[in-house]
């Protein structure tokens, strides 16, 4: 052609993009503007959708700012594409800038912006632009849904959560694969196992990310019979396992310490699924070994990796030294560990546990110095709940909460109560990835005793307590919420950075093996 129109110039690039040939589209949309093409604004949205495919920022703005000069930047089809391009590039004050001076916002573009913040870790502009978006009367489509739902599980809000389920149509989730599985992920990941397995069973639509999230969902809260039978009932409906399916089986074996199935099941889907082991697979058989006590096998895995290992891996070897106090090995996972996470304080700290469980005071003091010579600070560790609407965070030795004379007095009768069964605290527990200022209270007022006892007062006898730790749980404070769940006869979920524990008379779906 010799003279191609910016019709002509759109239909190649539409025609790349329905290939999925994304790069290919952006590279021709930039010969096109090369020799001089003007876009209209349906161009103009088709490149920036394709810049967004592939995470092209620096095409996708020098297309709107064409936008802007050719006067079609008002479009809300042009306008919907830049907010995409600007979410899936991580710049979301650029996409709120465009967002914002939008004459007329479309369901599209509030479902760009909501899941946009929720999964660049923005849960609360997330849930207010959601929340915002109901004002205006704007029903919430698919991804609108799924980005409120991720924001509420990610700040650990079950009562948000709830709401936005209020506003979801019914019939759209149980067809919409996306929807379903934001669902049964959120049910999931508050403990709420029962309610992920109706939202499974209700759904017409299946697809391999559906299967998954219910596996993955029944891992996390321990019902590892209920993981192996759904992995089977997958297999006889013709469903074909992917690597996230091996996932969620390895993990379940890991926390169940089942070594021999969980490299059986590491071997088959090696040599009969062909699927080729990630980084995060060969972490999983880490932490399987290493809690099972056979560091040496892990260590050796580790050396045999056809890739680098990574902080997740030497992080589950160290978590196997601590359970069977192999110190040397756990120095040395420690030092590579600070290799590949220098400005991590909780390995410093665990570094520095061992050091001083070991009466290795110069090298603690070394260690000590060394963080304050390059500036690393430790993370204070907290725990939050969601209570009426608002989250409510809590730290070790909390004072200024309302209602802290009312907890305190709580957690003694607590105590009381324990002591009465014949329970005495751990005092002899290596406290990894705990904080200094944490060591420096008895375990009595750490965050999560905090929270729970926050949510004996202020909620209803027999209901479920849900509560959120940014650092692990240690082993006493694990031991008084076991017994805590049988004095109050609640159901207590705690969800650290380790893993899910969910106490149950007495018992935690861990099996005490975290």
């Amino acid at each position: 052609m010799p003279c191609p129109s910016t019709v002509s110039w759109t239909a190649l690039i539409t025609a790349y993009m329905d290939a999925g040939r994304a790069r290919e589209a952006v590279a021709v949309a930039r010969d096109a503007f090369a020799s001089g093409m003007r876009p209209d604004s349906f161009m103009a949205a088709r490149v920036l959708t394709a810049c967004a495919r592939v995470a092209d920022l620096g095409t996708g703005e020098a297309v709107w700012r064409t936008a802007e000069r050719e006067g079609i930047a008002s479009s809300v089809f042009v306008a919907t594409a830049a907010v995409d391009l600007y979410v899936k590039c991580g710049e979301m004050a650029k996409a709120r800038e465009v967002f914002d001076r939008m004459p007329e916002k479309n369901v599209v573009a509030w479902g760009a912006m909501v899941s946009g913040y929720a999964s660049n870790g923005h849960t609360q502009e997330a849930l207010q632009l959601f929340f915002a978006m109901q004002a205006q009367g704007v029903r919430p489509n698919c991804r609108t849904g799924a980005g409120a739902l991720s924001a509420c599980t990610q700040l650990g809000a079950f009562d948000l959560a709830q709401q936005v389920v209020a506003v979801v149509d019914w019939d759209q989730l149980l067809d919409n694969p996306v929807l379903g599985t934001a669902l049964i992920e959120m049910y999931s990941k508050f403990g709420s196992t029962a309610e992920a397995w109706f939202v499974f069973q209700q759904m017409r639509k299946r697809g391999i990310t559906v299967w998954n999230a219910m596996v993955l969902g029944l891992s996390m809260t321990g019902h590892d019979r209920s993981v192996f039978a759904l992995v089977g009932q997958m297999e006889k409906s013709g469903m074909k396992l992917n690597g996230m399916t091996f996932m969620s089986l390895l993990y379940s074996c890991t926390h169940a310490g089942l070594v021999q199935d969980g490299r059986r099941y590491f071997h088959n889907m090696t040599q009969l699924y062909r699927i080729a082991p990630r980084i995060e697979h060969y972490g999983c058989m880490v932490d399987l070994l290493s809690r099972a006590g056979m560091l040496k096998d892990a260590h050796r895995l580790i050396s045999e990796m056809p890739m680098q290992a990574n902080a997740a891996v030497w992080s589950a070897l160290l978590g196997g030294c601590k359970i069977h106090r192999d110190a040397e090995l756990a120095e040395h996972a420690l030092k590579q560990l600070i290799l590949l996470e220098p400005w991590n304080s909780g390995n410093y700290a665990m570094l520095s546990d061992i050091y001083s469980n070991s009466s290795r005071w110069k090298d603690d003091a070394k260690l000590r110095l060394h963080m304050k010579v390059i500036g690393v600070k430790e993370v204070t560790g907290y725990s939050w709940v969601d209570f009426d609407g608002k989250v409510h965070k809590f730290h070790v030795g909390d004072n200024w909460h309302p209602l802290m004379d009312q907890i305190y007095k709580k957690l003694d009768e607590l105590g009381m109560e324990m002591e009465t069964i014949g329970y005495k605290p751990t005092t002899d527990v290596v406290m990894f990835n705990v904080e200094d200022e944490e060591k420096e209270h008895t375990p009595v007022h750490h965050s999560e005793k905090l929270a729970i006892a926050f949510c004996l007062l202020t909620t209803r006898p027999g209901e479920a307590i849900r509560v959120i730790k940014n650092t692990r749980v240690c082993t006493d404070c694990h031991t008084d919420i076991k017994l805590i769940s049988r004095i109050t006869h609640r159901e207590i979920i705690v969800r650290d950075n380790s893993r899910f524990h969910c106490f149950r008379d007495g018992c935690c779906s861990c099996n005490d093996y975290w």
